[in-house]
């Protein structure tokens, strides 16, 4: 009898024990705690955890709440603020705060500490590229409950720059600390971190809106194949993943394809082939002879197969894509019809284009061939560029497929097709692809060196407006009468894998499209995840 009441008791302690926490931060296969452990990529490990210095800028503030957030539905709302208001002239932002709300370390949030946190980012915005305050003139805090913004000119873009930007406290800000031990008002606090291994974050029990339901995540940072043994074995309970994994079979764990605002586009320049020199003597070659004729954009545009192109480049994951994507308020994108290669070579041929004996078009002595570049080391990128030149080929266009440097393509961008990855928020992005005073012959911003009149007046009079509501009608006309210069090929919608274990519950009506870059953006509602 006795020994059999201990080998109950101990049947007893082994359970509990089964149910306790991951209190070691190491991956584990107990699935029924409070505590779990993610791998989401290593970016979020790639730099500061400081707000001010632009981290976890959009969509995931898990330690820092902002003025303002995103919703589900892409639109602004209020977080640190309640509400807002614009003036008539478009330059002074007033917000009023939430009362009661308190950062980590116990000491009352104010109007004092986002001034603070504008000014420091301002007085030192080369170290946050993430948020642009070259309009601010200043900030003010009136009270313990209003915070008012001067702006230099109105800036349509301004109220994107508060849901980026995390509040930091005026009192117990350190730049060194914050780096690895962000101070904040959000729901989590760091209680570890270990330089590119793992950050552990527990609950903030007094959060504004209530503590979450998880105790503490574990965040690792390991390679994908590593990951990927370790969802096999039990050990994480959110796994990020390429298209080219989600066919792996993992106990216990579904596969979740979440939406995303992430854009891939080829750009195609404009204006035929030029060059000009530097003042530092550096040669510089824009555009391209080949994607000059508005009649091969059009062609490639509406013949090639975008549905066969993700098949073969992203295993099927992902939405075709003729624009940005219909989940952000400002977004244009029609329905459309492509895969029309017959109607492509009617276009090609009418516009005086012959096809060689090799199959490929030819006009004035020159094939229809140009280079499309994916940046070295983004292997989905490269497939994209190489599957659409199969599709470029039936056609009769001969695409080279090449990778370079981030570098290298920053330099030559505006002579090349490159694959480009948008998703983002603030229409800002429409300036910089259309503005022709953008262009500035290197860099990111109109590399296509787009010129087009009335584009240029309906994007200053969506960078000029005071009414938001009359910028998202500015931006939506901008796309209009830039689409039939088909000067980017958007190819794809981009979704975000993951594996999630069946007892995690990430509360899929809460997450937000996920902005541009695969892995931290699942984390923006881990406040409202749960065990099922």
């Amino acid at each position: 009898m006795r020994i059999a009441m201990l080998m109950v008791l101990a049947l007893i302690i082994g359970t509990l024990a089964g149910c306790g926490n991951r209190g070691s931060g190491e991956p584990s296969q107990d699935k029924g705690g409070s505590d779990i452990s993610v791998y989401v990529g290593g970016t979020i490990f790639e730099g500061s955890l400081d707000p001010v210095k632009g981290a976890m800028s959009y969509g995931y503030p898990f330690t820092n709440n902002a003025l303002t957030r995103v919703s589900p539905q892409s639109k602004y709302a209020g977080d640190l603020a309640k509400d807002w208001s614009v003036s008539k002239d478009a330059r002074t932002y007033t917000f009023h705060l939430r009362k009661g709300v308190k950062f980590h370390d116990g000491s009352e949030f104010t109007a004092e500490d986002v001034a603070f946190t504008y000014e420091t980012v301002k007085n030192n915005q080369a170290d946050n590229t993430a948020v642009d305050l070259s309009r601010l003139e200043s900030v003010t805090a009136e009270g313990d409950d209003t915070v008012i913004f001067q702006l230099s000119e109105p800036y349509s873009s301004f109220l994107d720059q508060t849901a980026r930007l995390g509040i930091v406290p005026s009192d117990g800000y350190d730049s060194e600390a914050f780096d690895t031990k962000p101070v904040g008002t959000g729901p989590w606090k760091v209680a570890q971190y270990d330089t590119e291994q793992k950050i552990i974050v527990t609950a903030n029990s007094k959060y504004y809106e209530g503590a979450p339901a998880l105790s503490q995540v574990t965040i690792l940072n390991m390679a994908e194949d590593t990951a990927i043994a370790n969802a096999k074995s039990g050990q994480l309970d959110v796994v990020m993943v390429e298209p080219n994994y989600v066919e792996e079979a993992v106990e216990g764990m579904r596969i979740e394809k979440l939406e995303t605002m992430d854009v891939r586009q080829i750009s195609l320049p404009v204006t035929a082939e030029t060059s000009y020199t530097t003042a530092d003597g550096q040669k510089v070659t824009v555009g391209n002879d080949i994607t000059a004729d508005k009649a091969v954009r059009q062609a490639m545009d509406i013949g090639i197969d975008r549905q066969k192109i993700i098949d073969h480049a992203l295993s099927g994951i992902g939405k075709p894509a003729k624009g940005f994507t219909g989940n952000l308020e400002w977004g244009n994108a029609a329905e459309f019809k492509d895969n029309r290669k017959q109607e492509a070579s009617s276009l090609l041929e009418r516009a005086g284009w012959t096809r060689g004996q090799d199959g490929i078009y030819e006009k004035g002595g020159k094939k229809c061939q140009f280079t499309v570049c994916a940046p070295t080391g983004d292997t989905a990128r490269y497939q994209l560029a190489a599957a659409f030149g199969e599709e470029a080929k039936q056609m009769g266009i001969q695409i080279n497929v090449e990778q370079r440097t981030w570098d290298e393509l920053f330099q030559t961008a505006a002579s090349v097709g490159v694959v480009w990855g948008w998703g983002q928020y603030d229409p800002i992005v429409l300036r910089n692809l259309f503005y022709s005073k953008a262009f500035k012959g290197t860099g990111t911003d109109n590399t296509v060196r787009y010129f087009n009149k009335a584009a240029d007046k309906l994007i200053e009079k969506a960078m000029n407006a005071g009414d938001h509501e009359d910028a998202v009608a500015a931006w939506k006309k901008v796309q209009e009468v830039t689409a039939d210069d088909h000067a980017y090929l958007y190819l794809v919608n981009i979704e975000h894998s993951y594996f999630i274990s069946n007892d995690l519950d990430i509360s899929l009506d809460t997450q937000i499209p996920h902005p541009h870059g695969h892995g931290a953006p699942v984390l923006c509602n881990m406040k409202d995840w749960t065990f099922q």
